[in-house]
C-alpha cells in the first residue's frame, strides 16, 4: 500500500508540474471534478452537460455542443464538435475535405478514463498548451460518455478490479445491455443513435477508450487497430502506421504500451502468455473496419492509479489527433479507394472471422514476481503478485493472424423475403446499407439457399438473445420470391458489413444472434402411429427406400437404436415434411433482379 501511495503521489506531482511550450492560465470553468480532486474522483453526468455548453460558450468558433440521441432513461447524449478550422458542420467538413476523428469515452461507464482525459485534451488544445495546429486540419467529435444511464448507476466498487476513481458508473446500460456487444445487432437506442452519428459524419478514425480487466503487471496501456490483420488489404499499412505511431509517442512519454490486449490465454496463469485476435463486429474496432475506416481500441491498465490512466489516455488522444492531422487527407483518399474496391468484391473470397495461428514467439513482458499457490479460501490455484518486485517475464505471444472462415461474396447480392423485409430493412437502414424493395414477384429465380444440417442453440441467453450456431452450406437452385422482398446489392462500399450481417455463419450475423431462430425450430410433427403406417407403405411400394433404410440400419448404430430417428427417416421423405425447416430465409443471387 505504501508503494501504491508513493506511485500515486508521483503521478499527481508529474501531472501538476508538466510544462508547456506556450503556458496559459487554466480556465477553471472548463476543468473537471477529476482535475479539481487530484484525479481521485470523477464527476456525474450533469457535469458533462455543463462542460459541453461551457466549451461551446467559451470557444464559439471552435466548439459546438450537440445532442445526438436520448437514452432509455431520457438523458441527452452529448457530443462536442471541435475544430479550429471553422468547419463545425458536416457540410463544411466535407467541402474542405477535412478528416473526422470520433473519440468516445464511457461505453463501459465504470471505465471512465476517456471522459476526463478527453475534456483535459480538448481544453489543452484550445488553450494552445498542446497539439498546435492539429485541430486546424481535422474535425474532432468527442462523446464524453456513451453509456450515460450506466454512468449514473454510480457507486464505489462498481469496478472491483480497478484502482480509482473513488466512485464510478456501471458497465451496462439501464436496460442491462453491454453496448460494446451491440455494434452489429444494434438493438439499443444508444447504439442506434451512435450509428446515426457515424452515418452522418463518416469518421475516418473511431477511437474507443476503455480500461482492462486482468492481471497485475507494469504495462499501462494497449493500442489495437484494424484494419491491420483484417478488412481491406490496401488499408492495412496505414492502420499499422496509426497504431505504431501512437505506440511510439506513448513510449516517448514514459508509458509501456502494448499492441495486443493483455489477457492470458489461460485465466490467471502468466506462463500461458497471450494471443492476439481480430474482434468480431459486435465490438467497436471489429465493426468500423468493415466500413473501410480505422478503428482503435485503447485499454489502460486497471491497476494503475486513476491519475496515471487519465494522463496516458490524454496522451493517446493527442497522438491520434496528431497522426490524423498529419496523414488524414491521404488516409481519407485511401478509404475512399477502399469504398470503390468494395463495390467490385462480387465473387471474391471474403474472410468473415479470424484466429491466431499456432505460431508463437517469446516476448519480454514487464510483470511482477508472483507465486501460484492453492487458496485457503476457494481451494483453487491462485496467482499472487508482489508489486514491489518488478520482473521481466519471458512468455509466448501468438500474433500471426489468419482467416478462420472464408466465404465467396455473391455475384449480385442477397434477397430477403417480404416476411422479414420490415425488420431487416430497418436494421440495414441503421447501418446505412443500400437496398431496394422488389415491386413484383420472382418466379423460379436462380439463387443459392442455405440449409442447416445442424442448428445448435446456446444453452443460456447472451445480451438478451438466444444465439445459434449453424452448420451447413449454400446450394444452387431455383426459388419463388414474393413481391416486397428486399434486394441487398453486394456492389456497395459496405459490402463486407453486408456479408457480416447476412452470411448465416458469420460470428455476428443476424442469424447468429437468433433473429431467424424460427427457421430452425420444428413447427409440425407426424404422430408416431401415423409415421408407422407411412413407413410400412413406403417400404412396401418403393424398393429404393427399403434399400436405403436397411443400409442406414446396418451402418449407423445410433440411427438403428433410435425409434424417433427411424420414423423421421420416412417423415422426411413424405410430402408433409416441412421443406422450410432449417432453411435460412435469405437467398444469395448472382444476377440482380430487374428494378
Amino acid at each position: 500500500m505504501k508503494h501504491l501511495q508513493l506511485c500515486t503521489s508521483i503521478v499527481l506531482a508529474l501531472a501538476a508540474t508538466v510544462s508547456y511550450a506556450q503556458p496559459a492560465p487554466v480556465d477553471i470553468a472548463l476543468t473537471t471534478h477529476a482535475e479539481r480532486t487530484g484525479f481521485t474522483k470523477t464527476g456525474r453526468y450533469d457535469e458533462v452537460v455543463a462542460l459541453c455548453d461551457a466549451f461551446a460558450a467559451r470557444y464559439p468558433q471552435a466548439v459546438r455542443c450537440e445532442t445526438f440521441g436520448t437514452t432509455p432513461e431520457r438523458r441527452p447524449m452529448k457530443l462536442l464538435v471541435v475544430s479550429t478550422s471553422g468547419a463545425l458542420t458536416i457540410e463544411a467538413a466535407r467541402e474542405r475535405k477535412l478528416p473526422v476523428t470520433l473519440i468516445q469515452g464511457g461505453i463501459h461507464a465504470g471505465e471512465i478514463d476517456g471522459k476526463d482525459a478527453g475534456f483535459l485534451a480538448v481544453r489543452e488544445l484550445l488553450e494552445g498548451r498542446a497539439g498546435k495546429g492539429v485541430l486546424d486540419r481535422q474535425v474532432l467529435l468527442f462523446v464524453p460518455v456513451f453509456n450515460i444511464d450506466g454512468h449514473e448507476i454510480f457507486d464505489r466498487w462498481n469496478r472491483p478490479n480497478q484502482r480509482g476513481p473513488e466512485e464510478m458508473g456501471w458497465r451496462t446500460t439501464a436496460q442491462n445491455y453491454n453496448l460494446n456487444r451491440d455494434y452489429a445487432k444494434a438493438e439499443t437506442p444508444e447504439m442506434q443513435a451512435m450509428l446515426a452519428l457515424i452515418n452522418a459524419w463518416d469518421p475516418l478514425a473511431y477511437v474507443d477508450l476503455h480500461v482492462t480487466n486482468g492481471a497485475k503487471f507494469e504495462h499501462d496501456i494497449s493500442i489495437q487497430v484494424e484494419p491491420i490483420n483484417s478488412g481491406d488489404p490496401a488499408l492495412r499499412a496505414s492502420g499499422l502506421a496509426l497504431r505504431d505511431g501512437v505506440i511510439a509517442r506513448l513510449a516517448k512519454q514514459g508509458s509501456l504500451p502494448l499492441s495486443f490486449y493483455p489477457s492470458f490465454v489461460e485465466n490467471d496463469d502468466p506462463t500461458s502468455g497471450f494471443e492476439d485476435s481480430v474482434a468480431p463486429p459486435r465490438f467497436s474496432q471489429g465493426y468500423i473496419h468493415l466500413r473501410n475506416r480505422f478503428g482503435m481500441l485503447v485499454e489502460t491498465h486497471s491497476w494503475r492509479p486513476y491519475a496515471h490512466r487519465v494522463r496516458a489516455t490524454r496522451n493517446t488522444i493527442m497522438a491520434v489527433l496528431d497522426l490524423v492531422g498529419r496523414n488524414g487527407r491521404k488516409w481519407r483518399e485511401q478509404t475512399d479507394a477502399a469504398d470503390e474496391r468494395a463495390r467490385r468484391i462480387a465473387g471474391q473470397p471474403v474472410a468473415l472471422e479470424y484466429k491466431a495461428s499456432d505460431k508463437a514467439r517469446t516476448i519480454r513482458f514487464r510483470g511482477y514476481e508472483y507465486a501460484r499457490t492453492p487458496s485457503e479460501v476457494s481451494g483453487a490455484l491462485m496467482t499472487r503478485y508482489d508489486e514491489t518486485r518488478p520482473q521481466v517475464w519471458r512468455v509466448p505471444l501468438k500474433d500471426v493472424i489468419e482467416p478462420a472462415r472464408v466465404v465467396k461474396a455473391p455475384g449480385a447480392g442477397y434477397l430477403v423475403p417480404a416476411a422479414h423485409a420490415a425488420w431487416v430493412g430497418e436494421k440495414l437502414r441503421q447501418h446505412a446499407i443500400e437496398f431496394r424493395q422488389l415491386p413484383s414477384a420472382l418466379t423460379s429465380a436462380p439463387a443459392e439457399a442455405f440449409l442447416a444440417q445442424k442448428a445448435t442453440f446456446a444453452p443460456a441467453p447472451f445480451e438478451g438473445n438466444q444465439r445459434v450456431t449453424l452448420e451447413g452450406q449454400w446450394s444452387a437452385g431455383t426459388h419463388n420470391v414474393g413481391a416486397g422482398a428486399l434486394f441487398v446489392p453486394i456492389a456497395q462500399p459496405k459490402a463486407r458489413l453486408v456479408m457480416a450481417l447476412l452470411e448465416p455463419q458469420a460470428p455476428d450475423a443476424l442469424a447468429g444472434w437468433g433473429r431467424f431462430n424460427n427457421a430452425f425450430e420444428r413447427k409440425e410433427y407426424m404422430e408416431d402411429y401415423v409415421a408407422e403406417e407411412v413407413a410400412r407403405e413406403m417400404l412396401a411400394r418403393d424398393p429404393d427406400v427399403r434399400a436405403r433404410f436397411e443400409k442406414r440400419l446396418a451402418e449407423d448404430t445410433a440411427f438403428a437404436a433410435s425409434p424417433q430417428a427411424r420414423l423421421e427417416f420416412f417423415h422426411r421423405l413424405h410430402s408433409s415434411w416441412d421443406a422450410r425447416y432449417n432453411l435460412y430465409p435469405v437467398l444469395r443471387v448472382d444476377q440482380a433482379p430487374a428494378p
